[in-house]
């Protein structure tokens, strides 16, 4: 068993795919798996079950995956401290953020990061941002772009980086939907919340707020649809299929933002902070303070 192995099994339990694990480790998927049944041999313990490509991690899988993880900071803190330059700093971070937080702090940052430190590189990978905080906790990431929390976990340590305020959206196109929200704008009324469909995210915190704030108000939202991420729900707003509520953050960034536009409603939703979060113990990573320092170095100076 070498850092490579530990390398390897970190990837398969993350991506839960050969097929990806093979393409980034320039690999076949058959390499990939002779090489994970090395493992297993030597191991003593069947560490994945295989079904179509896809893994799944075995109680003894989970276990190994700690000491994967343990090993290969090890190997990377080892190789740092008998760097003939201590200040210089290099290795892999993993950051997982969605499409738009990520092009958008990350746009900032880099520049800082790779002039600071060019021997750190990340490996982002994107998806629903409400999925960031719970990929960290469970040490699937090193960092996550993300929303803060209402409650912050204990383990966690978060960086907020920017303010991004929460909007209720509708779409621009001629649909019914236009006309009943144009006629209830032009007389400055309440909006039937009965008779609009409303398209949530299937979790986060957009939608915890969304649906809080309407609870307050004694409203019951008519839900026409529940999809994964905010730009799908931009997405399924601009076809006329509903409204919903959204971060600006996300509106700016969108290539449908000409065919959805800002509604008069529920306009005093708390807004979202979003930035960086890590795990507590992970902050002693000099990899993980370069690229903290980096992000504070970008937005605050």
């Amino acid at each position: 068993m070498d850092i490579r192995d530990c390398q390897l099994f970190i990837q398969l339990a993350s991506t839960q795919h050969f097929g990806k694990v093979a393409n980034a480790a320039h690999l076949s998927p058959s390499a990939v798996s002779r090489q994970l049944q090395r493992l297993e041999t030597e191991v003593g313990k069947k560490l994945i079950e295989r079904d179509n490509r896809h893994v799944r991690l075995t109680p003894a899988g989970r276990h190994f995956l700690d000491y994967a993880y343990q090993t290969v900071q090890a190997w990377q803190q080892l190789k740092r401290d008998l760097s003939d330059d201590p200040q210089t700093i290099s290795g892999e971070l993993s950051v997982y953020g969605s499409v738009t937080a990520s092009f958008s702090l990350l746009s900032q940052i880099l520049p800082v990061l790779r002039t600071r430190y060019p021997g750190v590189e990340l490996k982002l990978r994107t998806g629903d941002q409400a999925d960031g905080i719970e990929r960290v906790l469970n040490n699937s990431e090193d960092c996550a772009i993300a929303a803060q929390p209402d409650i912050l976990p204990s383990q966690l340590q978060f960086l907020a980086l920017q303010q991004s305020p929460l909007y209720l959206i509708g779409p621009t196109m001629n649909c019914s939907l236009s006309q009943r929200l144009e006629e209830a704008s032009a007389v400055n009324i309440p909006l039937d919340w009965t008779q609009i469909p409303v398209i949530l995210a299937e979790h986060g915190l957009a939608r915890e707020r969304f649906l809080q704030r309407l609870r307050q108000l004694n409203l019951h939202p008519m839900i026409y649809a529940q999809v994964a991420g905010h730009e799908a729900v931009v997405a399924m707003v601009s076809l006329g299929f509903g409204v919903a509520v959204v971060p600006e953050l996300v509106i700016k960034h969108s290539p449908r933002q000409d065919t959805i536009r800002i509604l008069p409603w529920l306009d005093d939703l708390e807004p979202f902070r979003i930035g960086l979060c890590a795990r507590q113990e992970r902050l002693a990573d000099p990899l993980l303070q370069a690229f903290w320092q980096s992000a504070q170095l970008a937005v605050f100076e």
